[in-house]
């Protein structure tokens, strides 16, 4: 008898832990699909921000490429000294360039772009509506007949859906010259054969699939920061965790999303 009441007290005690936890799991679901959903509603709606757009494209793209090109010709010479001697061993040198075209174009240059975007980018707006979000500015906004949605988080996603892409393609072109630079140094190959030889192996859906990639993982990035920024509350340490949320939360969905394109994009070729 006592063992059967300390399994329906057990029982009881499992209900009020997991319930709140899965009420929870499910309304930040719903509150994250009302926030997209509310995203495409305005997207097409009047007014266009478009100044605004654009001074998000610059701090986007323009303040993200010391650290992309860095990162970029870094990961171009690496990948290159690394590849080198497991080639070497089969006698296939000469196949070091469509390597490195393949492995950056097709998974380095927009994972990378991604995940430095994530940091950088996304710390920055979880941040900053954050901060907008407890210092009551968003609902001054409001007040003052200016639809906070549209002007903050509008503007910020399509800034880094957009410019994703475009740093992306930046960090390939600078990987690859990091990878002439080496391979240059060690076989002397000229500057037209090292990209005659690179991009031969590479096709349009390579290409297109990087593009659609990094438009997927910029959105994921703005939609992530601005959610977190958003919902912030607890004043500055709530301010720390938006931008700390935004983070996890988008590099997380950066590799989920990553693996299923993979796979279709595999599919498909």
């Amino acid at each position: 008898m006592a063992f059967n009441l300390k399994n329906k007290n057990l029982q009881k005690v499992r209900r009020h832990l997991i319930s709140p936890r899965l009420d929870e799991f499910f309304s930040g679901v719903y509150r994250l699909y009302k926030f997209i959903l509310e995203f495409f509603k305005q997207l097409f709606r009047p007014p266009f921000e478009m100044q605004e757009v654009a001074r998000q494209c610059y701090e986007v793209g323009y303040r993200s490429l010391p650290l992309i090109s860095l990162t970029g010709f870094i990961i171009g010479i690496v990948f290159t000294k690394q590849s080198r001697p497991s080639l070497q061993e089969f006698g296939a040198s000469s196949w070091l360039p469509s390597l490195i075209s393949i492995a950056v174009i097709r998974a380095l240059a927009p994972l990378v772009t991604a995940l430095i975007a994530a940091g950088k980018v996304g710390s920055n707006i979880g941040a900053e509506l954050g901060s907008m979000k407890v210092t009551e500015q968003i609902d001054a906004m409001e007040v003052s007949a200016t639809n906070p949605y549209k002007f903050l988080v509008v503007t910020r996603v399509l800034a880094t859906t957009l410019m994703l892409p475009v740093l992306m393609m930046y960090t390939a072109l600078v990987a690859m010259m990091g990878s002439y630079l080496n391979v240059h140094a060690n076989e002397l190959t000229s500057l037209r054969s090292f990209l005659d030889s690179g991009f031969s192996t590479i096709s349009f859906l390579d290409i297109f699939s990087s593009i659609f990639k990094t438009m997927i993982f910029g959105f994921t990035i703005g939609i992530a920061g601005c959610y977190q920024g958003f919902n912030a509350t607890q004043g500055t340490q709530g301010v720390g965790r938006a931008a700390n949320a935004a983070v996890v939360a988008s590099m997380f969905m950066i590799f989920v999303e990553e693996m299923i394109i993979v796979q279709i994009v595999n599919a498909i070729r």
